[in-house]
């Protein structure tokens, strides 16, 4: 085993390599951009050594920076984690020519799945069945048109170099095409540095199933049975779990054997994946195999008990791999949850902005958490906004589903926008806990997993306003104590003034567009009674570190309240919700924003500019495409209007809230 390991990445791969690493005794070496000076993966390995600015092809995916900082760290291995530089075949071939281990397969293995349309044509030698499609050199417009025609629509335009669901679009119509085709071009070349695309038939209820595998220098190559990734959104996984529900141990061994068959085809050497997509009736097709550790394979190692991460470093040191196919476990189920920074309710726009309350599950009986997260880091548009992975583990399906639900429930970001809810819906809604699953499942129920916004728990004002006022009596006793009279009536907390009886602390919050006002008076033994729009409750109120146990009405539950700001981020008994603490002096004679101008949703790079003043466009009209953490999102036409102005062009940054477009009312 090598003594010295560099670890080309960032976020949560990192910190788990890393600490991999160490157990086996590796002296661990992290690098980072100026994003990540202060990121935790830098704090998990025993040095570090800067890359450069921000943006990834001037730090992590800077070949002749990494090799450098290997040579002068004394790096005998680096791990390239997945994404940035994992499937790159010249930086494979660079480690090779200056003497350092590559953790991955060899460059051979890379650049023949390195390109989806290579790759098909492989497996198509090899007799896998493949997806009818277009595989081949030619790019011009016209010539992926017809070949869009021949096989028919919908098809799927797909980045060659691509994955996680970037450089694709699903066409349902040929006057679709040419946007389309322009729009996946644009991704690919933005995400993977390389425009080309390939065409396919687009299945439309199709599971995605993946097969693990892994090869080792002595000929040796077994599978570590499947994963289901078929909930998906825009071709993203959003769950994953181990092994596929419904799954044969014929299929089974049918999908291992083509797994391992296309490994064995390409002379791989290390993890891989093999990704099939398969008809609800059992057929499946050959899709692409990733020549990396996959995000998902923490649900392999729950139900193996393996360290695939440590199963690499074995096998890129030489050694035999641990174990032969048949004495591979399978046991139980696991689930894992990818809990990224996005507002799902507006289209998963990413979210941008500095953790200010951190709290994961973690040390819960059966749930394992992943992240490169803690309170303090920024979350900015650079790189991909995956948080965390949670992941749950049960002796069946259902088990592993619940405990990952009551896992899901205890998140606690706050300071950026999460999908953890969204998670928690898709969990429990009854065609995911039936096992119902294909690619279009969150589509198809789209009306029950954005519900929209739901009525205000009592539960929530109730938090937010013991939260408030505990953090108001410690403000006005620090006050006091600091003051000449730390008995002065003026410094108490209790609402009384001249002439009148106390009133208690009054505030008021905003959810939406909706104030509550609350009410908070002090009552015998320390208790409290809270005054809500709806009722009162006597609450009992005892804190704990950063958390508060709130008892009313013989419930007892723990919540959080997190200030950002104005802002108020509370969670309680499972609900989420961010607030705003209404000061009415605070913002008098503020203006309102213009309802003519669309801001930016979230902060990015324009990539395209769709009209130009004086256009008149109806209502849902593409008007600007910004890119943010390696996505396209379109700004569209609000209602019926007429472009006053353009602020920005092609290339242009620009920060959320920034007034991109400004439209006037049609001319009546």
């Amino acid at each position: 085993m090598f003594e010295t390991l560099l670890i080309a990445n960032r976020g949560e791969i990192a910190v788990r390599i890393a600490r991999t690493a160490r157990r086996l005794g590796l002296r661990t070496i992290a690098v980072y951009s100026d994003a990540d000076a202060g990121a935790l993966h830098v704090a998990a390995c025993d040095e570090a050594y800067r890359l450069g600015p921000s943006p990834p092809r001037e730090s992590y995916l800077a070949v002749d920076r990494l090799i450098a900082v290997a040579k002068a760290a004394g790096a005998q291995a680096i791990h390239p984690g997945y994404g940035f530089l994992s499937e790159n075949e010249a930086f494979a071939a660079v480690c090779a020519r200056e003497g350092i281990v590559f953790v991955g397969p060899p460059p051979p293995a890379i650049a023949a799945m390195g390109s989806k349309s290579a790759a098909k044509a492989i497996m198509g030698r090899a007799g896998v069945p493949l997806v009818p499609g277009y595989h081949g050199d030619g790019q011009e417009d016209a010539l992926l048109a017809r070949e869009a025609e021949r096989i028919g629509f919908p098809v799927l335009i797909k980045a060659t170099a691509g994955g996680g669901g970037k450089g694709m679009r699903i066409v349902h119509a040929a006057g679709e095409f040419a946007s389309a085709l322009a729009s996946a071009r644009r991704e690919a070349l933005a995400a993977f540095g390389d425009e080309r695309v390939l065409i396919e038939r687009y299945l439309t209820a199709p599971r995605h199933i993946e097969i693990q595998v892994f090869a080792d220098a002595h000929g040796n190559v077994v599978h570590l049975h499947e994963r289901d990734c078929s909930v998906q959104r825009r071709h993203q996984k959003v769950l994953e779990e181990a092994p596929a529900p419904g799954m044969t141990a014929e299929r089974r061994r049918a999908m291992g054997e083509a797994a391992v068959a296309a490994a064995r085809a390409i002379g791989y050497v290390g993890a891989g994946t093999v990704e099939f997509i398969a008809e609800q009736d059992g057929r499946f097709y050959f899709m692409e195999m990733n020549t990396r550790l996959q995000v998902e394979h923490p649900v392999t190692e729950m139900v193996t008990g393996l360290d695939l991460v440590e199963w690499q470093l074995r096998v890129a040191a030489g050694e035999p791999l641990p174990l032969a196919q048949d004495a591979i476990p399978l046991r139980g189920h696991a689930i894992e949850a990818r809990l990224y920074a996005e507002d799902a309710d507006r289209g998963f726009l990413p979210s941008i902005g500095r953790i200010a309350h951190w709290r994961m599950p973690e040390g819960r009986s059966g749930v394992r958490v992943d992240s490169g997260f803690r309170a303090g880091d920024e979350v900015g548009a650079w790189y991909d906004p995956m948080l965390a992975k949670v992941i749950a583990w049960g002796e069946d399906r259902d088990a592993a589903r619940r405990r990952l639900i009551a896992a899901l429930r205890e998140c606690e970001v706050a300071g950026v926008t999460t999908n953890a809810a969204f998670l928690e819906r898709v969990l429990a809604h009854e065609a995911f806990a039936a096992a119902r699953l294909d690619t279009g499942l969150i589509e198809r129920h789209r009306d029950a997993l954005f519900p929209g916004a739901e009525p205000l728990p009592d539960a929530v004002l109730v938090a937010a306003a013991c939260a408030e006022t505990a953090a108001l009596r410690r403000a006005t006793a620090a006050r006091a104590r600091s003051s000449a009279d730390p008995y002065s009536p003026w410094d108490a907390l209790d609402g009384w003034w001249p002439g009148r009886a106390g009133t208690g602390v009054a505030l008021r919050f905003a959810d939406g567009d909706d104030v509550h006002a609350v009410a908070v008076h002090a009552g015998d033994g320390g208790a409290l009674r809270v005054d809500l729009p709806s009722r009162s409750l006597d609450v009992v109120v005892r804190e704990d570190g950063d958390a508060l146990w709130i008892e009313a009405d013989g419930t007892r539950l723990r919540a959080s309240v997190a200030a950002v700001g104005e802002e108020r981020h509370v969670f309680v008994g499972g609900a989420r919700r961010r607030m705003r603490l209404v000061d009415p002096l605070a913002h008098a004679g503020e203006e309102e924003p213009h309802a003519g101008h669309l801001m930016a949703p979230m902060s990015g790079t324009i990539v395209a500019v769709l009209v130009k003043p004086g256009d008149r466009v109806a209502r849902g009209a593409p008007l600007v495409v910004v890119e943010a953490m390696k996505m396209e999102h379109t700004i569209a036409a609000p209602a019926e209007g007429v472009v006053a102005a353009i602020n920005f062009g092609v290339g242009d940054k620009v920060s959320e809230g920034t007034d991109l477009v400004d439209l006037d009312e049609p001319p009546a």
